[in-house]
């Protein structure tokens, strides 16, 4: 049992820097996502700086049905890119269709792991688009370029942490 437990810690950690890896090649960093949290939190707790907000980043990294989303959806938007997603949803996910909704719907499944809290949270950072959100959606906006889930799926790592964070720290 301790050595399936050791195993399953194992993949845990290599899926994790797998999922860190593609954020930073696709443009967004644990510390970029750290500063949003920081940004929503920190008018709630004292004393609250990026590298607490960092270690709540990671937390979420951490938890396997945050990584499978951000795999998920990360790979959507790579094939869609290079053209191995049919028409007409190639379309829709290299036009960020508004009425599209399934990568809010897979977003939704990383904020759930903190409690509705998340959900108050995505809904403002999905219409704000602070930090390095805005910058990762108008870089979806490029011709052949596709983020329609990585806008999101990073939107709901901040809104999941900023969560965490609140959780840890509410009522100190």
């Amino acid at each position: 049992m301790r050595e399936e437990t050791d195993t399953h810690r194992l993949n845990d950690l290599k899926t994790r820097d797998t999922v860190v890896k593609k954020l930073a090649d696709r443009g967004a960093t644990l510390k970029d996502i750290a500063v949003i949290v920081y940004d929503l939190q920190a008018k709630y707790i004292d004393n609250l700086t990026v590298e607490m907000c960092l270690e709540h980043v990671e937390k979420v990294v951490m938890k396997r049905e945050v990584q499978n989303a951000v795999l998920t959806g990360m790979e959507l938007d790579r094939l869609a890119e290079e053209g191995h997603i049919e028409e007409p949803l190639r379309s829709m996910l290299l036009g960020d269709n508004g009425l599209y909704g399934i990568d809010e719907v897979l977003a939704l499944a990383i904020v759930n792991v903190y409690g509705s809290i998340g959900f108050t949270n995505f809904g403002y950072v999905d219409k704000i688009k602070p930090g390095i959100i805005k910058s990762i959606d108008d870089a979806g906006k490029e011709e052949g370029r596709c983020n329609t889930f990585l806008d999101d799926i990073v939107g709901a790592i901040a809104s999941a942490a900023a969560s965490s964070v609140a959780h840890r720290y509410a009522n100190k």
